[in-house]
């Protein structure tokens, strides 16, 4: 089964930074796809989950600014206390509303946007976290025809996020890391 994929977004928390330090760096190059990462973090502007990202994996990235283009092969971190969103293939924007879920960045705003957008091209992956956040994102995904994975819960540190997904979302395939590596690397 092979997909034209267009867009990998990943979206977590508690828990999830180790599992994307994993998944990354065994993800074949070049890459057709860009990728983004939304994680909840601290309300404070720094780049330690970036500068981290960066070491551990060989993908390119670009840190994110209001209007950063959006470009296949390159991996976006959303920014620290902003929605990130995307207007249309090529931009991305950011977006200072309120809280959802109690986060910003929230998984589900990102999720949404990136379906409307990328539709069929698009794959959402939701991984360990702690609260909801991240279904309805997931749901929405599936409606405008895009494949959605959730970590297995029995894998995820925190098990809430995923386990939620599973019972609520209906996903596609609910994989752990070597399994959507696997994926990644063989279906897109």
């Amino acid at each position: 089964m092979r997909i034209r994929c267009e867009l990998v977004i990943f979206g977590g928390s508690a828990g999830s930074l180790q599992v994307l330090i994993n998944i990354l760096p065994q993800i074949k190059l070049p890459i057709p796809f860009a990728i983004v990462i939304v994680v909840h973090r601290k309300n404070s502007y720094d780049t330690v989950l970036e500068d981290l990202i960066a070491l551990k994996t060989l993908i390119p990235m670009e840190y994110v600014e209001d209007k950063s283009k959006l470009q296949p092969g390159v991996l976006y971190i959303a920014p620290s206390d902003y929605h990130m969103l995307f207007e249309d293939k090529n931009n991305i924007a950011l977006d200072g509303s309120e809280k959802v879920n109690y986060s910003r960045p929230s998984i589900d705003v990102s999720f949404e946007s990136a379906a409307f957008v990328f539709r069929e091209q698009l794959v959402g992956i939701l991984l360990s976290g702690a609260n909801a956040d991240g279904t309805f994102g997931l749901q929405m995904i599936q409606e405008k025809g895009g494949i959605t994975i959730v970590q297995k819960p029995e894998t995820a540190e925190v098990s809430y996020m995923p386990q939620f997904a599973v019972l609520n979302a209906n996903p596609d395939f609910i994989f752990n890391e070597e399994e959507i590596v696997t994926f990644l690397n063989s279906n897109i």
